[in-house]
């Protein structure tokens, strides 16, 4: 009897060891060594931008430090599917974001990995809205005349690429306002921009971050952005929801995620690192030039969000024809 008792004891230490275990000696002195963070596309433009912001907050908070590598390629697919490979030990991270997490694997014939599944999703960053912007030679005044116009002749836009949020945003529109316009894919929203500027097209659909230092110059002009509501620093720039438009609220939002399986020790710490990082004056002070909007959700409101944007997105992207282009 005695021994039955012992034994049911040794079993119930055994379980409450296994739920109330401490931290293994890997997550409760992490980061000992450097964080490698990886940029899925290009330097220079809103990922890059944010990575390398919140990098720097993060290499101060957490004494090691975080070293950026941009790894660009196929809509950010090459250097997610690097990091979905990488060992889950909280020491590769990968700035993720709605184009290469819920567009790029929706528009990709091969299917690269599953957003959700694949990864462990840490904390949103934010990101700018979209903007419809017009080269002045086209002579609209707003969003009423440019609909007009594209019903007397025919128009064409440019975005960053197909099965961008600039170009979906851009055929939600179309829908919308019960017009036509072609689509001239770039490889980068500077080529649109670019082009706009050179009057070589009309329109251009792509983040506010590219163009807005062209819009304070008066070189183009905004029409609309998909902001909820007006921007301070572009208070003469209306949203599509108060022209008409309130399924076109949207913005090309980053964040911060890793492999599949990172320790929740490890995830809840860089979440409340990230929130604080993007709530630092200077990072808002960065933030407000970039058009960027901060965000303040927690790993687990963060991951229902991604959730929530794949099944807003993805049948969008099915429907534009994007995965087929």
């Amino acid at each position: 009897m005695v021994r039955s008792l012992c034994a049911r004891l040794c079993l119930s230490a055994a379980i409450a060891g296994a739920f109330f275990s401490p931290p293994s000696p890997a997550q409760s002195d992490w980061p000992n060594r450097p964080v490698r963070l990886i940029v899925p596309f290009s330097p220079g433009g809103s990922a890059d931008t944010l990575g390398r912001l919140v990098a720097q907050k993060l290499s101060e908070s957490l004494k090691q430090p975080w070293i950026v590598e941009n790894r660009a390629g196929a809509g950010g697919l090459v250097g997610s599917e690097l990091v979905m490979k990488a060992p889950a030990d909280g020491y590769t991270w990968v700035v993720s974001g709605i184009a290469s997490h819920v567009l790029a694997p929706a528009v990709a014939s091969r299917k690269p990995f599953d957003p959700l599944r694949d990864f462990t999703h840490v904390a949103l960053f934010g990101g700018p809205p979209i903007a419809l912007c017009v080269n002045p030679a086209l002579h609209v005044q707003d969003l009423k005349d440019f609909v007009a116009a594209a019903k007397a002749q025919p128009l064409s836009y440019g975005s960053p690429g197909t099965g961008t949020q600039g170009q979906l945003i851009a055929e939600l529109f179309k829908q919308a306002a019960g017009i036509d316009m072609t689509h001239i894919p770039y490889k980068g929203a500077s080529g649109a921009i670019a082009d706009l500027m050179a009057d070589h097209i009309p329109a251009a659909s792509t983040t506010l971050t590219t163009a807005s230092g062209q819009i304070h110059s008066g070189k183009i002009k905004a029409l609309a952005i998909t902001t909820r509501r007006r921007l301070p620093d572009y208070p003469d720039v209306p949203t599509f929801a108060e022209m008409g438009y309130p399924q076109l609220v949207a913005y090309v939002w980053f964040s911060l995620s890793g492999p599949a399986g990172v320790a929740p020790e490890i995830v809840n710490r860089l979440n409340a690192e990230v929130r604080r990082a993007l709530e630092s004056p200077e990072v808002r002070a960065r933030l407000r030039l970039e058009g960027v909007e901060a965000n303040d959700l927690d790993a687990e409101q963060f991951t229902e969000f991604v959730r929530s944007e794949v099944a807003r997105w993805t049948p969008i992207v099915k429907s534009s024809g994007a995965a087929t282009d």
